[in-house]
Parts: C-alpha cells; structure tokens; sequence
C-alpha cells in the first residue's frame, strides 16, 4: 500500500487535515501521514473544532504535530501549499495543492481549506485506484 505524507511547515492545520481525511476516506487505498519542517504544541484548535463539528473526526485521538523525520519514507510526498517557500524533505514534491493558511481566520475560511482539502484526497484516493 503506498505510503501519502502531506508537508506543511508547522504540521498543525492544514495537514493534520488531510492525513485525518485520508484515514477516514483513504484507508483501504492508502496509508496517511502528515509532518513539518517545525512542530507546535498541538494540532491548531479551529481545526480540531471544525472537523469535530463537521464530520465528526476527532484529530486528537491519533495524530500529534510530527517532524519529516518521524514519519516513515513516503511513496507519494503532497506539500499544503507554501507561499514564501517549501520546505526541503530530501526530494521533491509529487503534488503543491497550493491552499493558504487558514490560521487565524474566520470559520468559513476553515470550511472552505477542510472542503477542498477533502475534495483532494477523494480525487487522490480514485487516481491511485485507477492505477493499481
């Protein structure tokens, strides 16, 4: 099964959200892993909240804000979106899904990065089984 990991730089929002996306709808297709260049304390609590409220996905259960280093190699390697500049994993990027930060913002932008972030992995999730 091949291994997904989704980079962002602090490894709290964004794509925390996607490797809980890739749990719940991508399991049986792919294994999902999220990491930064740089942790935080804890997984950005917009999120945690809005995933709870939304679809019912308690990101706390499992997942902690994780360095490169502590996932294992991916097969497939997604940055969130970088805007100044990505962060180096030792090789590049497969895929850029280019989605600003909603960190601080209202909730509705929280809606808008968790829908499309959402969109991705189901279209992720039907590309990779198109080619197994």
């Amino acid at each position: 099964m091949k291994k997904v990991a989704f980079i962002c730089v602090h490894n709290s929002c964004r794509s925390q959200i996607a490797e809980a996306f890739g749990r719940q709808l991508a399991s049986d297709v792919f294994e999902s892993y999220s990491a930064g260049t740089e942790t935080k304390p804890q997984i950005n609590q917009d999120a945690v909240r809005i995933m709870k409220e939304l679809y019912g996905i308690d990101m706390e259960k499992n997942q902690y804000s994780k360095l490169i280093d502590d996932i294992p190699e991916p097969d497939i390697a997604i940055s969130m979106g970088c805007n100044v500049g990505c962060p180096f994993i030792g090789r590049p990027f497969d895929d850029n899904w280019g989605l600003e930060d909603p960190t601080g913002k209202s909730d509705e932008e929280f809606k808008k990065v968790i829908h499309k972030i959402r969109i991705n992995i189901l279209e992720l999730m039907q590309h990779l089984k198109e080619l197994n």
